[in-house]
C-alpha cells in the first residue's frame, strides 16, 4: 500500500517536530510499507536538525551502520553542553520578564488590555522591562520547544502573547504555541490556537501578510498542521468540515494540496449519522444539512488531481452508484485506514459509517430489496443486516416509509409524496418575513446609515411602531435575516 501512503506527501508542510510521529508511525506498522532500514535514516535526518539530542543519539545508534551515516555522525555529548548553556543563557536574559509573570494579578491585569503598547509602557514604567526583555521571553520559549519541553514552551509564549506589541513576532509565536499545545496533546488549547491563527490569516495585520502567495502558504500550513488536532480532538471532525469547507481553504486544497481530500471524506463519512441529526455546516455563506453531496463534487472535480480508494469509495456510490465498485473500493479502504497516522483509529467507525452510506443510497433508489443481497453488499451475514436495516430505517431521516416481509425476506419502500397543499405552505413559509427584511433593508439604503436620528424616528433601531419594532424583540429584522 506504499503507493497509497501519503507521509512523504504531507512532511514538507510540516515542521520537523510534528513530521517525526508520523515516521515513527511507518516504523511501527506490521507489515512494514517501506524497508526498516529506510525509515530508521529518515527518523534520524530529522532528529538530527533539532535539539532532541537524546532521541537523535539513539537513533544514530540504530543507523550507523549503513552507508555514509557513520562518518558524518556529530559529537553528541558537546552537543548537550551547548545546549545547557544556551539554555541558561536564555533564561537568564528573560529572568526579568518571568519575574513579573509570576504574580497571576498582573498577568490578569496586562491580559485584559487591549493596547499592546499601553501595556509595554505600563510594564517600562512599573516593572522597569524593555522591549528586548519581553522578546527575549519568545526566544526562551522557543528554545524550550527545540529541545521537547512542549508544555513549557507553550506557557512562555502564551505570556509572550500577553505582553508583546510585535506583530511578526507575535503571529511567529502563535504558530509556536499551536505546535507546542499539539505535540503537548492540549488538543483544547491546540483547537483554540486554530482558530485564532485562522482569524490571523483571513484578516492580515500587515501587507507582508496579506500577499497572496503568503495567504496560500500559512492556509496550506494551517490545513495540514490541523490534522493532528482534528483527529484527536472530540469536536475535531466537525471543525475539519468547517474550516476545509470555507471558500479560502477549499480554494487552497485545490490549488496546493488535493491529497487532503482523503481527510476530508474521511470527516464527512466519519461525522455523516451525526449530521443527519441536525449538524451543519456553511459552504459558500449557505447552511446545508448534509455535506456528503457537495463533498462528492468536489472529490469528482479533484479525481484527476488525487484519488485513492477512500475519495472513490465515495465518488462511486454517489457519482456513479456502482454499488459492487464501491464494496471493492471500500476493502482497500480499509487497509489504507489501519495504516494511516491520522486515521488508524477510526477504522470500525469509518467503516460503519460506510455501510450507513451505502444503505441510505440503496434505500433511496430502490423499492424492493431483497434483504440477503443488501447484507452481502455490507458484509453482513443475513441476521446482522436485517438488524441494520431495522436500525437504519428507525435511525435515518430519510423521509421513506418501509415494511419487512418476513416471509419473502424482503424490504418494502414507499415514498410519501406531499399534498399540493403541504407544497403550498413550504414553498410560502417565510415569504412575508422575507419581503419585509428587504423592504426594511431597502428603506435603510435609502435613507443612509448614518441618518441615525431618521432611523430612530422610523422604528430602524427597534423603536416603538416603526419598520423595525412590532415583534422582532427590538432587533433590526435585517439583521435576522
Amino acid at each position: 500500500m506504499a503507493e497509497y501512503d501519503l507521509t512523504q506527501t504531507l512532511i514538507p508542510y510540516l515542521d520537523r517536530h510534528l513530521a517525526l510521529p508520523l515516521l515513527a508511525h511507518l516504523a511501527e506498522l506490521d507489515p512494514v510499507i517501506y524497508p526498516v532500514e529506510q525509515v530508521q535514516k529518515a527518523q534520524y535526518e530529522l532528529a538530527k536538525g533539532t535539539n532532541l539530542i537524546d532521541y537523535a543519539e539513539q537513533l544514530a545508534d540504530q543507523v550507523k551502520h549503513l552507508d555514509g551515516v557513520k562518518q558524518g555522525l556529530p559529537d553528541f555529548e558537546n552537543l548537550r553542553k551547548l545546549a545547557i548553556q544556551k539554555t541558561a543563557s536564555l533564561q537568564e536574559s528573560a529572568a526579568p520578564v518571568l519575574r513579573v509573570i509570576e504574580d497571576p494579578a498582573v498577568v490578569d491585569r496586562l491580559k485584559g488590555a487591549v493596547d499592546k503598547l499601553r501595556n509595554m509602557e505600563l510594564l517600562e514604567r512599573e516593572y522597569g522591562l524593555t522591549l528586548e526583555q519581553v522578546n527575549a521571553l519568545y526566544y526562551y520559549g522557543h528554545y524550550q520547544y527545540t529541545y521537547g519541553d512542549y508544555l513549557g514552551a507553550s506557557s512562555y509564549l502564551y505570556h509572550f502573547l500577553i505582553l508583546s506589541p510585535s506583530l511578526d513576532l507575535n503571529v511567529s509565536a502563535h504558530w509556536g504555541k499551536l505546535l507546542s499545545d499539539t505535540l503537548a496533546g492540549e488538543w483544547d488549547a491546540a483547537l483554540s490556537g486554530l482558530k485564532e491563527l485562522r482569524e490571523m490569516i483571513d484578516n492580515p495585520l500587515t501587507e507582508e501578510q496579506a500577499k497572496p502567495s503568503v495567504q496560500l502558504q500559512a492556509r496550506s500550513w494551517l490545513l495540514h498542521w490541523g490534522l493532528f488536532v482534528f483527529f484527536n480532538h472530540e469536536d475535531g471532525r466537525a471543525a475539519l468540515l468547517d474550516i476545509f469547507l470555507s471558500p479560502p481553504y477549499l480554494n487552497t486544497l485545490q490549488t496546493s494540496c488535493p491529497h487532503l481530500t482523503r481527510y476530508l471524506v474521511a470527516a464527512a463519512i466519519l461525522t455523516h449519522r451525526t449530521n443527519s441529526n441536525g449538524y451543519k455546516v456553511t459552504i459558500a455563506g449557505r447552511q446545508i444539512r448534509n455535506p456528503i453531496q457537495e463533498i462528492t463534487k468536489i472529490v469528482l472535480q479533484e479525481n484527476h488531481h488525487y484519488a485513492d480508494p477512500i475519495t472513490s469509495f465515495l465518488s462511486d456510490l454517489y457519482g456513479e452508484f456502482d454499488f459492487e465498485k464501491a464494496q471493492e473500493q471500500l476493502k482497500d479502504a480499509k487497509t489504507i485506514l489501519e495504516n494511516d497516522f491520522f486515521l488508524n483509529g477510526f477504522v470500525d467507525e469509518f467503516m460503519e459509517g460506510a455501510r450507513w452510506l451505502v444503505s441510505e443510497v440503496y434505500c433511496k433508489i430502490h423499492r424492493r430489496i431483497d434483504i440477503t443481497d443488501l447484507s452481502a453488499r455490507l458484509n453482513l451475514s443475513a441476521e446482522e443486516g436485517e438488524k441494520w436495516i431495522v436500525n437504519l430505517i428507525r435511525d435515518s431521516k430519510m423521509g421513506i416509509d418501509a415494511k419487512i416481509d418476513l416471509q419473502a425476506n424482503m424490504l418494502h419502500i414507499s415514498r410519501p409524496h406531499p399534498t399540493p397543499t403541504q407544497t403550498l405552505i413550504e414553498t410560502t413559509r417565510g415569504l412575508a418575513f422575507r419581503s419585509q427584511a428587504v423592504q426594511f433593508a431597502m428603506n435603510r439604503k435609502a435613507q443612509g446609515e448614518s441618518n441615525e436620528p431618521r432611523e430612530k424616528r422610523e422604528g430602524g433601531a427597534g423603536g416603538r411602531g416603526g419598520r423595525g419594532g412590532g415583534r422582532t424583540g427590538g432587533r433590526p429584522v435585517a439583521q435576522e435575516a
